[in-house]
């Protein structure tokens, strides 16, 4: 699936990523955690190719992706739920979902219905312009817009930031379903309790390079990691 080896990014001027190298596996949920500043999204980010990484190589189902656009890297599979959720406001819920029917591989009906299985709210709304969501539902429409792709690999920064307890579980939730499905998920979320109480595997980031990584209930139960990581 994706494997990235030795990356090197950064952040502006500055260096923010040292040499980083992950792996997620078909039908893993990966997490990549860690406090403000260490790299998390600037990863993301490169592997996405919205940054140009100086160093080291990415690669998805045995394909360097390191080297294209970011509309070729969606077209071969990894679709980014980007911080911020960045739906077009002025456009309905659903034409902001039609926005991605290029890079899906199936009918686009059959895109949407799954999209309102999973968030029936969307249903509810998708003749309701974007802007006027509250975030919870934007954020909602953020992830329906990566499905309308038909990632093989859906990349999410930090989903529940911003958003009211209850609808963090709620997005959550939905996130167990497509695991559940099959789908291959990378995650970076500052909230470490709800995602390590979800996810396989996790890596941990400290000032761009990678401190700890291991099963996330062995992570979980380890009573130092916040303090010594997180923190």
């Amino acid at each position: 699936m994706l494997s990235v080896r030795g990356l090197t990014a950064e952040y502006g001027a500055i260096r923010a990523v040292h040499e980083l190298s992950i792996e997620v596996g078909s039908g893993q949920f990966v997490a990549i955690l860690g406090a403000n500043g260490a790299g998390k999204s600037t990863t993301l980010r490169a592997i996405a190719g919205l940054h140009r990484p100086v160093g080291g190589s990415i690669s998805l189902d045995g394909q360097t992706i390191s080297t294209l656009p970011t509309h070729e890297v969606v077209r071969r599979g990894l679709a980014l739920v980007p911080e911020g959720r960045m739906v077009v406001a002025p456009l309905t819920v659903e034409e902001n979902l039609r926005l991605s029917r290029f890079a899906g591989r199936g009918h686009e009906s059959e895109l949407m219905v799954r999209v309102f299985d999973l968030f029936p709210r969307l249903k509810e709304r998708r003749w309701q312009r974007a802007g006027l969501l509250s975030g919870g539902e934007q954020q909602m429409l953020a992830i329906g817009r990566a499905l309308m792709t038909e990632p093989r690999l859906l990349v999410l920064d930090e989903p529940s930031m911003g958003l009211a307890p209850s609808i963090v579980e709620l997005v959550f939730n939905a996130l167990d379903t497509l695991h559940a499905q099959g789908q291959s998920i990378l995650l970076v979320e500052q909230d470490t309790e709800i995602t390590l109480a979800r996810c396989d595997y996790a890596y941990v980031l400290k000032r761009g390079r990678l401190v700890v990584s291991g099963d996330a209930e062995a992570l979980r139960a380890d009573p130092n990691m916040f303090d010594a990581y997180l923190a």
